[in-house]
């Protein structure tokens, strides 16, 4: 079955991670989907089309988002681009700030802009934040300053467009195998293994282990589908169950 079959998609940092594995899920599903990526995926599926794309660069996100949406419109838009900075709002220098600013919140607000008034008379938009949006970790100030606005960001939007039955929701993963995790794990390994390191973030969280980028894409195809035709403005959590917890144990 291709019940994705008509639908035309953008994934934004769709070349790695949760954006490639959702770019593929809608791909095996039969929508047409561009991957707005600096660097190119490993490979494409049919259906998947690669597009350069530095989402610091407001005319490269309005070329990708024109190209994704061709002559039939664009219906689903996913930002999963993002960057992870470490450090305290003393330790953290104001360039780097700006660029995890630029890269997780204003990149998303570009794509928007530009997707927006191409979806026509309905669409749907996924936005790709974290836990650290609501409740972080210490050392993470810009990280999470950036996820907070982009859920608040993510509420706004779908308040706008509502009239326009267009909808915007955000999914909030706790750790997932990405690169990205993979990067800050072998950073952290010490006289470790990063598998070690994902192992011990593993079991931070209820379910024992971290999750693997395929189940978040499900959830933004869920999201971005007619099944979730009532769903808009929400902060979708992907955790398995980590900030259900408190920290007390009895």
């Amino acid at each position: 079955m291709r019940p994705y079959a008509g639908k035309n998609a953008i994934v934004f940092g769709g070349a790695s991670g949760i954006g490639l594995a959702t770019a593929s899920l809608l791909s095996d599903r039969g929508a047409e989907v561009v991957v707005a990526d600096v660097e190119p995926p490993a490979s494409l599926q049919i259906g998947m089309k690669y597009i350069p794309c530095d989402v610091c660069d407001e005319d490269q996100i309005r070329s990708a988002v024109t190209k994704a949406a061709g002559t039939g419109g664009l219906q689903w838009s996913v930002y999963s681009a993002g960057i992870q900075r470490y450090g305290t709002v003393v330790e953290t220098p104001a360039e780097v700030y700006d660029k995890v600013q630029a890269v997780n919140v204003r990149g998303a607000f570009l794509a928007g802009h530009y997707a927006i008034p191409l979806m026509g008379d309905g669409g749907s938009i996924v936005h790709v934040s974290s836990v650290q949006g609501l409740a972080c970790q210490t050392g993470v100030a810009a990280y999470a300053a950036s996820k907070g606005t982009l859920d608040a960001l993510t509420r706004a939007m779908a308040l706008d467009h509502a009239p326009q039955r267009i909808r915007v929701n955000a999914v909030l993963p706790g750790t997932v195998d990405t690169p990205m995790v993979r990067a800050s794990a072998e950073s952290m390994k010490g006289e470790g293994t990063a598998e070690t390191v994902i192992a011990q973030w593993g079991r931070l969280h209820p379910m024992g282990r971290v999750a693997q980028p395929e189940e978040v894409a499900k959830v933004i195809a869920f999201l971005l589908s007619d099944e979730a035709s009532f769903v808009t403005g929400a902060s979708i959590l992907v955790d398995g169950g980590l900030l259900a917890q408190l920290s007390v144990r009895l």
